[in-house]
């Protein structure tokens, strides 16, 4: 604890500072003035360096979405990177906007209340005309959207939002749900001018042409889930989802992995002078016999019994039972759908 004065020095410091005898300005104040931190009122603090760099690694995989699913929709080359993330008031980030531009309201649901997505003209005119059959370029005319316009990047919106779910989805369940457009910035209020709110700027590239593609979330909108904002829980969430999805790929693959399916109806031993003689209509007297269950092969291992037979004039077999791997029968008491297979 810091030394106190007493209040007889403090009367001699007053009456010293009175008649002159003391110069406050030989006072050293620096120490005092190194104890403060300037906060702007404005601009209040309310996201840590811990939560702003786990939102800048969900969009920086965001980005990466962006650019391999955006290059497919629209069959040209893109690139998206995160430029900046910044908490701001909502005024300041109204002014940034170009008007008209093209912003779409976001509902961000469970959570009640709508973020922003605006995409600068040239971009949005650059997608349209290359989904129209166009090159992708753009004139530097900027003007308001017709409705054929609209509708087209309305679809490439909700595919973006589909993408932004997904990256959201290693810390939270969200749903992006598209509300309208609008294309002049004042007539959209998702907030009050001074609270604050949480922006994503993303430089995007089609073609040869470029610019910003931003995305505005208030801040009373995820308060709720400013807890699970940090890096260690994203990183530790993305690990698990990667796990997963590599499982259920693997799984997928394995499925369609085509394997030979043979049936065997028994066997013998015969001398290469047997089978020189053989000749159509020739009977081979094997070691089973019509009523005995038959071997089903899958690759080299033998994994079902069946019981041959016909369906609708086709040769076919009935699986009875199922061979484990240590070459155990397991009976089938109960004969399931699609037991039937056909030669």
């Amino acid at each position: 604890m810091p030394d106190m004065m007493s209040q007889d020095e403090i009367d001699k410091l007053l009456k010293g500072v009175s008649s002159g005898s003391v110069d406050v300005s030989t006072l050293d104040m620096n120490n005092e003035y190194e104890k403060l931190k300037l906060y702007d009122f404005k601009r209040p603090d309310k996201f840590s360096k811990d939560q702003l760099r786990a939102i800048q690694m969900i969009h920086e995989s965001f980005a990466r979405q962006v650019t391999t699913v955006l290059s497919t929709l629209i069959r040209s080359m893109v690139s998206a990177e995160v430029a900046s993330v910044e908490h701001l008031a909502y005024e300041e980030f109204v002014n940034y906007m170009v008007q008209p531009t093209v912003i779409g309201m976001i509902e961000m649901h469970p959570f009640s209340g709508s973020m922003l997505l605006e995409l600068n003209p040239n971009l949005a005119f650059a997608i349209i005309d290359r989904l129209l059959g166009g090159r992708g370029t753009f004139t530097g005319v900027v003007r308001e959207l017709t409705d054929i316009e609209k509708t087209v990047i309305e679809r490439v919106i909700m595919r973006i939002l589909e993408l932004l779910e997904d990256s959201w989805s290693t810390v939270v369940d969200v749903r992006f749900r598209f509300e309208s457009m609008e294309s002049n910035p004042f007539f959209v209020q998702i907030c009050s001018p001074n609270d604050m709110v949480l922006v994503v700027i993303m430089h995007l590239r089609i073609a040869d042409v470029e610019g910003m593609f931003s995305l505005c979330f208030p801040y009373f909108l995820i308060e709720p889930i400013m807890d699970k904002l940090s890096s260690q829980q994203w990183f530790a969430s993305t690990s698990h989802k990667q796990d997963e999805e590599v499982q259920g790929f693997l799984h997928s693959s394995i499925r369609q992995v085509k394997m030979p399916l043979a049936m065997e109806l028994g066997h013998t031993i015969l001398s290469l002078n047997e089978v020189y003689a053989l000749e159509p209509g020739d009977v081979i007297r094997l070691d089973e016999t019509k009523d005995s269950d038959i071997d089903v092969r899958v690759g080299n291992q033998i994994r079902f019994k069946a019981r041959p037979g016909t369906v609708n004039g086709h040769m076919a077999v009935e699986l009875t039972k199922i061979v484990s791997e240590d070459g155990i029968e397991i009976i089938q008491d109960q004969k399931r759908e699609g037991d039937v297979k056909h030669a």
